[in-house]
């Protein structure tokens, strides 16, 4: 099969610069190759860089000369050879949000609209790190377990390198995001269970099988993918960071990397502020172990069955839970929960103000965003960022039955006006 792998897009960002794969708990290095797991204590490894060797490499003028899509970041991303797996993902819009602001009483709100990727979700990022590493590393397969999201855009990515695709998914996921995945013609394993049930059957498999698992051999540099949403934001605000961003929790790692990122962004120099963002987390009532935890006053995660319409977000074991319990409490940030109706009500009120349509870990971040307001937790002049983190066509059946309907009428005049009111936002609400 002829891959059709993107040729180098920027010279390499310099020697050196990654230096393996650190424990966080431990510190205990190994190579950059693929594992996840520390050998010593068990704890999650993630990429270790030499930021001395990015800074020299790396300049706003350098990243403004780059391509309009994550890939302009680099120079901070775990990738050492010269070719990329590259559908032209990230630097999505991020949009002032007048009037959503006007609504909830915000002067500063900002929306970062990831619906607008190649498959429809901030999920283009990670994968397309992920894929390539894969590359890198000699695999032939790319796999993930997946809620949703991650199953198309692994497909994608896997048609775009000429690799194979196999996808892990629950049985009762939204039709929406099945048929989506199933274009770009992968292998998919519908498993009867949760998504937890998924990720420890895809866990035994990658331990048999030499496949290269997105989310879990792979995680740490897939994960690394994620951080191009502060690179984003902050360059996006003129190298500035924002007081406080609100950022959905399905397994906690993009809230974990965001956060990162943002951090980063101090150590290479390009942004000059001291201003460390409250990192604010959203989950679904119905799948909230984190908020769970953080009301108990603990930061020991205890997981749940999940039972919610924010199928994206439900995650019932998640991984870097502890992680953003203490990155919230280091932030001065917070975690909050909403329930189904709220969720629903945070899409309609999104579409309405500012004409997205999110899908329903979009409703959460507005959900709770649109709560934390209402409770005094965020100040009115705040510079807020919201991340919108997948597009709405993907969960219609989650507003179905929430939206006005069309008025039916006859071609004439007559029937248009005993039909139309002036007033009316349109026909009847569905049933």
């Amino acid at each position: 099969m002829t891959t059709t792998i993107q040729p180098p897009i920027s010279p390499p960002a310099g020697v050196g610069r990654i230096r393996g794969l650190q424990c966080r708990e431990c510190g205990q290095m190994y190579p950059a190759e693929a594992r996840h797991v520390c050998d010593m204590c068990f704890g999650p490894l993630e990429v270790a860089y030499d930021y001395d060797v990015v800074r020299a490499s790396v300049s706003r003028e350098s990243i403004a000369a780059g391509p309009r899509t994550l890939w302009r970041y680099r120079a901070l991303l775990p990738i050492e050879g010269d070719r990329v797996v590259d559908t032209h993902a990230g630097f999505t819009p991020l949009v002032r949000a007048h009037n959503l602001g006007q609504t909830l009483g915000l002067h500063n709100l900002w929306v970062k609209n990831d619906t607008v990727n190649p498959t429809f979700s901030f999920k283009d990022r990670p994968v397309s790190i992920a894929s390539t590493r894969a590359l890198e590393l000699g695999f032939d397969v790319l796999s993930c377990a997946s809620t949703g999201n991650l199953a198309g855009s692994v497909a994608a990515h896997a048609a775009k390198a000429g690799l194979r695709a196999c996808i892990f998914i629950p049985s009762d996921l939204e039709e929406a995001k099945i048929l989506g995945a199933s274009l770009y013609e992968p292998t998919i394993f519908a498993v009867d269970g949760n998504y937890d049930d998924v990720n420890r059957l895809s866990s035994e498999i990658a331990d048999l099988y030499p496949w290269a698992f997105v989310n879990i051999n792979l995680r740490p540099y897939y994960s690394e993918g994620s951080k191009t949403l502060a690179f984003e934001v902050a360059e996006q605000l003129g190298w500035r960071r924002p007081d406080a961003v609100v950022v959905p929790i399905a397994s906690g790692s993009m809230f974990t990397k965001i956060h990162k990122g943002f951090g980063e962004l101090d150590k290479v120099g390009l942004v000059d502020d001291a201003r460390t963002p409250r990192m604010i987390g959203a989950q679904a009532e119905g799948c909230s172990p984190v908020v769970q935890a953080a009301r108990a006053g603990t930061y020991d995660v205890q997981p749940v069955r999940p039972n919610t319409i924010a199928k994206s977000l439900a995650i019932g074991n998640p991984a870097d839970g502890y992680y953003a319990l203490k990155i919230v409490e280091q932030t001065g940030g917070a975690l909050e929960a909403v329930d189904d109706d709220e969720i629903v009500d945070g899409i309609r009120l999104l579409a309405r103000t500012e004409g997205i349509f999110a899908e329903t870990a979009g409703g959460v971040t507005i959900g709770v965003l649109k709560k934390l307001v209402a409770a005094g937790k965020i100040d009115a002049d705040e510079v807020v960022v919201a991340y919108i983190t997948g597009n709405g066509f993907k969960t219609m059946d989650a507003v179905a039955g929430q939206v006005t309907l069309p008025l039916h009428v006859a071609p004439t005049l007559a029937s248009f006006q005993a039909a139309f009111h002036p007033g009316d936002r349109g026909g009847q609400r569905g049933a």
